[in-house]
């Protein structure tokens, strides 16, 4: 079988070993073998036309200059492809785009091969992948439950390896859940990061555009592609100022015990305790917190008056012919009617206090990352047809809140619930744009370390500091609260020399750091930090003279922004190269004295 991975298409296609045409030949007949088992993944396949004019164009290209030259997609048929109907799973609604959708055109001119459409629940409303009138795609564990919605065939698609990654789309869990429920990552970017421009809305002002992919690197490199802004879109917004946290060093937040909820699955559980541990091992510090904030908000999304945004996307099909829609989506979405202007301002205002709250738990708690279940369970296709609302309202206890509040979010496997052989896995949120540092977790939680793991975005400036600012010593506050993160113990070359420069009456005894041409020098001690970029300017001013900023060496030859010394030291400078740094050097000195 291919190896579907970004990465290993690539190199195979580079080789030669490998072509567009070659890979979709393979993979035309392995949909073809699967649709005899389930004929439920895809709502329509792009014609062959099509498919020819996508790989032409590939013979012209490299995969030097595409970065997703030659990879196989599917896309979620309510995302449009120009000349394929978009159905929305509803016959009726059914419309014929003359051009892409704002992301998948990003994806087509980076190289990547759109194979068709695929199912899901009505109107995106659902997390459980059974209110479709194209039938319900099997789970590819075990076909008696449920691949969760509404992205159902986007992750059965990924899942039973006909394509690479598959779009989907998240207002309240649909980009997650099915990702839990199908072995998958599943990438929920922040709000606006994906364009919406040629996506039917659910609720347009909550929906996300979203990732399946076997891996968090691939999952990443398709982000790097889509992740654009886009004028044509009232709700696209650029790429903020980055929240990062070390995947080897942060602290992540489950909620109270009493506040999980496992419906009845013991299995599901104990996965999750088994995940805290392996978070623990990664780096992580756990701290429990009270969720009721996230939990209320959960709440609002089809308690409040969020339904009427869904009612507001699909008026026009419901009053002129409501027996179009599944019975289950129409019952869900008419209540929107009812809601009044007065509810909506009323939910707003209390949404406001509960992220104020939600935010307060990260910037005043110290939290990094929010660890939850993706779902507390996994439902037999009989369960949920028999009781679907109550079934997608537990499916949604974990995932409902995310967009309310402006999380990115990231699912990730977890385990396999043995008695049913259903995959499961648990979700890392964080604020808006931290997809990065959630990405990077994701790879080393699945044991597949990555050299990126500690690698900040392009927005923040890495600092070396081998003075007062090394972690628990007086200036240490200086970068902390910038919003600084340590990244490691490190030394510099073999080319420096360390002084204790002299106290004044302002400025406590610190070390100086001069670069030595002569071989005389020595390596010395420090601690490698990464600061934001909106705070790097201040962080630099409040450094006192003889101190300066400018490039140091590192001993593995690499070179990093850090304090040096001028050549010409204070009178009464002791020099300390033999101790090796700066701690060895109060370590010394008598209690008290600095």
């Amino acid at each position: 079988m291919i190896d579907l991975s970004i990465a290993a298409l690539h190199t195979a296609f580079l080789d030669g070993t490998l072509t567009p045409r070659g890979l979709l030949a393979e993979l035309q007949h392995r949909i073809a073998t699967v649709a005899k088992m389930d004929p439920a993944i895809w709502i329509s396949l792009t014609p062959s036309d099509r498919l020819d004019e996508y790989l032409t164009a590939l013979e012209q290209a490299s995969p030097d200059t595409h970065p997703l030259y030659g990879v196989p997609f599917a896309i979620k048929d309510n995302i449009d492809l120009a000349g394929v109907p978009t159905t929305a799973a509803c016959p009726d609604f059914a419309y014929t785009p003359d051009e892409h959708a704002t992301v998948v055109r990003l994806l087509i001119e980076a190289g990547a091969i759109p194979l068709g459409k695929t199912n899901l629940d009505q109107f995106a409303t659902g997390l459980v992948g059974v209110r479709s009138p194209f039938g319900i795609p099997k789970n590819p564990f075990n076909a008696d439950f449920i691949t969760g919605g509404s992205s159902s065939g986007s992750a059965v698609a990924v899942a039973r390896d006909l394509v690479t990654f598959a779009l989907g789309t998240d207002t309240a869990g649909s980009g997650r859940v099915p990702a839990g429920l199908n072995g998958l990552v599943g990438l929920k970017p922040s709000l606006g990061l994906l364009s919406n421009k040629g996506v039917v809305p659910a609720c347009r002002s909550l929906d996300c555009v979203s990732i399946f992919a076997r891996s968090p690197q691939d999952a990443a490199a398709v982000m790097a592609v889509a992740a654009k802004p886009d004028a044509r879109d009232a709700f696209s917004r650029p790429l903020g100022a980055t929240p990062w946290f070390s995947p080897r060093d942060f602290v992540f937040a489950v909620p109270q015990s009493e506040q999980l909820r496992w419906f009845g699955n013991t299995e599901a559980e104990a996965l999750f305790h088994a995940s805290i541990k392996r978070l623990t091992a990664c780096g992580g510090t756990m701290r429990t917190i009270d969720f009721a904030p996230f939990f209320e908000a959960a709440r609002l999304l089809y308690e409040g008056p969020w339904v009427a945004e869904r009612y507001a996307a699909i008026e026009e099909i419901l009053v002129r012919s409501p027996e179009s829609l599944h019975p289950v989506t129409r019952g869900i979405i008419s209540g929107g009617a009812a809601l009044s202007a007065v509810d909506a301002f009323r939910a707003g205002y209390r949404l406001r206090e509960l992220k104020q709250a939600a935010d307060a738990v990260f910037r005043d708690q110290g939290i990094d990352v929010l660890v939850t279940p993706t779902a507390g369970t996994a439902f037999r296709i009989d369960e949920v047809l028999a009781e679907p609302v109550a079934r997608n309202s537990e499916l949604g206890y974990y995932t409902n809140f995310m967009n309310l509040l402006d999380l990115s979010a990231c699912a990730i496997p977890a385990g396999m619930l043995s008695a049913s052989g259903v995959p499961w896995g648990i979700t890392l949120a964080a604020p808006a744009f931290a997809e990065k540092a959630l990405l990077d977790l994701g790879a080393l939680f699945l044991h597949d370390a990555l050299e990126s793991a500690c690698t900040p975005p392009s927005d923040w400036i890495e600092v070396a500091v081998c003075g007062a600012h090394l972690r628990g010593l007086p200036l240490n506050h200086q970068l902390t609260n910038r919003g600084a993160r340590f990244l490691a113990e490190d030394l510099t070359s073999a080319d420096y020399k360390l002084f204790a420069l002299p106290a004044t009456e302002r400025i406590p005894q610190r070390p100086g750091l001069i670069r030595v041409p002569d071989g005389t020098g020595a390596s010395i001690k420090l601690e490698r930090w990464v600061v934001p970029a909106q705070h790097f300017g201040s962080f630099v001013a409040s450094i006192p003279a003889p101190l300066g900023f400018g490039k140091i060496r590192l001993g593995g030859g690499t070179e990093v922004s850090g304090f040096l010394c001028e050549s010409e030291m204070p009178p009464g400078s002791l020099e300390i190269t033999h101790l090796g740094g700066w701690r060895d050097y109060l370590t010394g000195l008598p209690d008290g004295t600095i």
